[in-house]
């Protein structure tokens, strides 16, 4: 049977640009930061990678910081934010990593969001203590729903308050346009078809955080141990050979489609917002029926999604951002597309769809 995968919000496969890219530096053993000539081709490989890492956010390369996924980038986020001020402003929606950083390193205040899962940026900025706060949170899109967040409202109107803001673009990164304009962004590669555990902090030109990693001068001293190079360069590959626009339009099609077939079922309605998110990300509710025995009933199809069913996940409790906007998580299901992804893949989610919501219903009510 045929696979169809279509949980890319969670991880997509290495574009083949990649792959090739990072073959060589498999077996090649150098420490870019020695002086030698090996070190120094192994530099230039980091470099080079940086370089693209930065063009893609429009960051200068010496605000990007290598590490190992965008989960570290964000512990080093509020690592460093926390020396300036305890207190943390979260959005409910927020990743389980900066929630959790946020609870582990400061004092939280959550802030909750509307029924499509956008938060108000006045009431992100009523949060904020004078003389308190060192960090505030706001991400660019949402992982679960897509709803795509008020960013320069909220970046905007910390700068004037002069507290840090860390947006997490995780999410959205390589599916829509993202743009470095906050004092701090954690992004990933394997999201949008790089390796898997490499992502970057982006840091604010002039902005001094205390390192999490410490033991070595990598990274100007900002990110200790020695650079996973191959990852690296593969990072950049990825950066570099994603058609943003050409991809962005194609996936916007497809999860439409996925959208229009699904909402044709009886009692099958949209969370988020369906017009404001990114393209990639299509989620929904389920009426009657919970979310595991769809997405196995789906699998059996050779079709894989997610939701945000506890039963779904590594965690013991439903998905805090449904909850946040009112939504059953154990009715939710989240298909997402990537760069691979083919109207044929599409194709098969829209046939099995119906049928097998249909076939639990029937078995529920017998």
């Amino acid at each position: 049977m045929a696979r169809h995968y279509l949980d890319h919000a969670s991880t997509s496969p290495a574009r083949p640009q990649v792959v090739e890219a990072m073959l060589p530096w498999l077996s090649f053993a150098a420490d870019p930061g020695r002086v030698h000539t090996d070190g120094k081709v192994a530099r230039g490989a980091v470099e080079q990678a940086r370089e693209r890492v930065a063009a893609l956010f429009g960051a200068r390369p010496r605000e990007v910081v290598f590490t190992s996924g965008a989960t570290e980038a964000i512990v080093a986020a509020v690592w460093g934010a926390t020396a300036r001020g305890r207190h943390v402003v979260v959005p409910a929606v927020e990743h389980s990593a900066v929630r959790d950083a946020s609870a582990m390193l400061g004092e939280v205040t959550e802030v909750g969001v509307d029924r499509l899962g956008r938060v108000d940026p006045d009431e992100v900025l009523g949060a904020v203590r004078p003389g308190e706060t060192g960090l505030v949170h706001v991400q660019w899109a949402n992982h679960e729903v897509g709803t795509v967040q008020p960013v320069a409202e909220v970046v905007a109107g910390c700068r004037e308050r002069g507290v840090l803001v860390h947006v997490d673009a995780a999410g959205a990164a390589g599916h829509a346009p993202v743009h470095f304009d906050a004092d701090l962004m954690s992004v990933s590669a394997h999201k949008l078809g790089g390796p898997q555990g490499v992502g970057a902090l982006l840091v604010r030109r002039g902005l001094r955080l205390r390192p999490l990693l410490v033991g070595g001068e990598q990274e100007r001293g900002r990110r200790a141990g020695m650079e996973n190079v191959a990852g690296i360069v593969g990072f950049g590959a990825a950066c570099a050979s994603l058609d943003l626009a050409g991809e962005a339009e194609r996936a916007r099609r497809q999860t439409d489609a996925v959208l229009a077939a699904a909402t044709a079922v009886e009692g099958v309605v949209t969370y988020g917002d369906v017009d404001e998110r990114v393209p990639h990300i299509a989620c929904l509710g389920v009426e009657g029926v919970e979310a595991e025995p769809i997405l196995l009933g789906l699998d059996q199809a050779g079709i894989s999604a997610h939701s945000g069913s506890a039963c779904s996940s590594e965690s013991l409790e439903p998905s805090p951002v449904l909850a946040a906007m009112g939504a059953a998580a154990d009715h939710s299901l989240r298909v997402s597309v990537g760069w691979p992804t083919t109207d044929a893949d599409v194709d098969a989610f829209r046939r099995a769809f119906p049928a097998v919501v249909s076939r639990l219903r029937s078995l529920r009510s017998s």
